[in-house]
């Protein structure tokens, strides 16, 4: 027997997600609550330059109180395509605009408690077209060689699951010399 939905309420609708509150029959018969964050999806990027660098931002993130390094990534307008997403993303977040975008991979990021969903993108034949950044961003970007991004990943110097994720996806398109 499944789970057997019986009603939802909004608790709370903020700027980049809302939660809800769902409650449901276990299929043992049992009635629980479950709290969900409705997050309307999101991509990252695995930008690779022409000299064999990954590019990187790093950004304060107030939740973890630290600058943290992560792959660019960002939140998709309403229902705005993912690679529309990423394309735009990249140019605001490190001003390069991708020749190239290639998806790799596409995972959920806490289905525990989140719809969120996220696609990831390697972007290649990087040249300069920023976008102006969001209001809230202040970022830093770094060029990082790929095996030394993946060795940073695999001693735990890169503490973001979904640039962590988004790595692993990407290995098998990525130039490890």
């Amino acid at each position: 027997m499944p789970f057997e939905f019986i009603k939802t309420e909004t608790l709370y609708k903020g700027r980049a997600f809302a939660v809800r509150r769902d409650y449901l029959k276990t299929p043992d018969g049992h009635e629980t609550k479950l709290d969900i964050v409705e997050h309307g999806g999101s991509v990252a990027i695995v930008p690779v330059d022409e000299d064999g660098n990954l590019l990187f931002v790093r950004q304060y993130r107030h939740a973890t109180g630290a600058y943290l390094l992560e792959l660019p990534a960002g939140t998709r307008n309403g229902v705005e395509p993912h690679a529309d997403c990423a394309a735009r993303e990249i140019r605001e977040e490190t001003g390069m605009e991708a020749g190239k975008l290639v998806k790799v991979g596409e995972f959920y990021l806490a289905p525990g408690y989140s719809t969120e969903f996220m696609v990831v993108f390697m972007a290649t034949d990087l040249r300069e077209n920023p976008l102006e950044a969001d209001e809230d961003e202040f970022l830093e970007v770094e060029r990082i060689p790929i095996q030394k991004a993946l060795e940073m990943a695999e001693k735990g110097d890169i503490p973001d699951a979904k640039s962590l994720a988004a790595l692993l996806l990407a290995r098998p398109h990525l130039d490890l010399k």
